[in-house]
């Protein structure tokens, strides 16, 4: 992937909106230095509402912006040219920073709860997926001016909560209801006016999902049955079909302390890895049958399952009590080979775009370790506060990120 070569403006440019939030440097304070965007990366600050701004081959903190408000469940995507965060808070705060000059150009409070987000392809629009109000909201990507209020409305007149959103070619999107069991792609190409089409009876409360690398496959994962629906968007008339339908059949689920997360889409030759809710596995899928062809026990309950981005190892993270540790899984002979212990509270990995290093953030110490993916070494150590998400500009170049 070739990097982007943008350069600091002095602080104090034009970028900035009359009246908008910001996060100013003292004026005596020196512009930052000039840096390619592609070695940039933020990491959430949960607790203290802030972003914490990496330089991924210095393996350091770089800066920090704060004033983002209710962090505890935050997002981010990023502009094409890599120079703007657009972070999504779950107070229904919606932040575009600039990391290259360090500040807040522009925040909106746009919703009252809110999990999450994305760009299109184009990089013109940014939608934010709503809890309450239920529904998706759509935002010129410049200014964050508001162009569509888009309802998830349900047949008694109430709002379902919007989950596992994700960006489409053609200024489309996708998306799942929770409370609504439906599927509905939205066609922002006249922005104002978005054009949705609905997919109902997909299966219970989906509560996360994810994209193909390709933009061709959308995957919801399913909290109230065993199993996930799957849509394939190259199709004329895409329907909605289930897959991996009891994988659980026959035994008692266990409780489940955290959902896990699916938007790590981990694909390694015609093999998809995801969570198994409410087990201690990791189940493989045939991408061509879409058939379950086997499965990995794991430690714990897992989070994420995330691939390196070569596709020879996946990552697993876990939810409590074992979430202090992330297992490594080999996939040409799909078992376990390393268990590694990076800290207390680990709730987020995020690979370096050509997989040589791994970054995990620590909540409970507050710390961001960096592990050597083929000798599982650490490299770094940096000091965050109560640090959860790790976003890299790279994912500005991928779908579905």
């Amino acid at each position: 992937m070739k990097r982007r070569m943008l350069f600091s403006l002095a602080a104090g440019g034009s970028l900035l909106a009359t009246g908008c939030t910001s996060t100013r440097p003292p004026a005596s304070a020196p512009a930052p230095a000039p840096q390619g965007t592609g070695d940039l990366g933020v990491v959430i600050e949960r607790a203290a509402g802030a972003l914490t701004l990496i330089n991924t081959s210095q393996r350091a903190s770089i800066g920090r912006v704060t004033g983002l408000g209710d962090l505890s469940h935050a997002s981010v995507v990023f502009s094409r040219d890599e120079r703007f965060a657009y972070v999504f808070g779950r107070d229904g705060g919606l932040t575009r920073v600039d990391i290259l000059t360090q500040r807040i150009t522009h925040r909106e409070m746009q919703a009252g709860n809110s999990i999450g987000g994305a760009i299109s392809a184009d990089g013109s629009l940014v939608v934010a997926q709503n809890y309450q109000p239920g529904g998706i909201k759509v935002f010129d990507a410049g200014t964050l001016e508001l162009l569509a209020d888009v309802p998830a409305a349900m047949a008694d007149g109430k709002r379902s909560r919007v989950v596992g959103l994700a960006d489409l070619p053609e200024r489309r999107f996708v998306y799942s209801l929770f409370d609504a069991d439906a599927i509905c792609i939205a066609d922002c190409s006249n922005a104002r006016q978005p054009q949705v089409t609905t997919l109902e009876n997909i299966g219970r409360q989906p509560y996360d999902a994810l994209v193909s690398p390709n933009g061709r496959t959308y995957i919801a994962g399913l909290f109230g049955e065993d199993g996930l629906a799957m849509v394939d968007l190259w199709e004329d008339k895409p329907k909605a079909r289930r897959i991996l339908a009891g994988y659980g059949r026959g035994q008692q689920p266990l409780p489940v302390y955290k959902m896990p997360h699916l938007r790590g889409w981990a694909m390694a030759g015609r093999h998809a890895y995801l969570p198994a809710i409410g087990r201690h596995e990791v189940l493989v899928v045939d991408t061509g049958s879409w058939q379950e062809v086997a499965r990995i026990p794991v430690a714990g309950q897992p989070v994420f399952v995330m691939a390196r981005p070569d596709g020879r190892q996946v990552w697993v993270n876990f939810s409590v009590p074992d979430y202090n540790r992330v297992q490594v899984i080999d996939t040409p002979s799909q078992r376990v080979i390393d268990t590694i212990e990076p800290g207390k509270a680990v709730l987020h990995m995020e690979f370096t775009p050509r997989g040589e290093s791994v970054w995990i953030s620590c909540r409970d110490d507050n710390r961001v370790q960096v592990y050597d993916t083929h000798t599982r070494q650490l490299q770094a150590s940096l000091a965050v506060d109560a640090p959860s998400g790790i976003f890299f500009t790279a994912r500005a170049q991928r779908m579905g990120f």
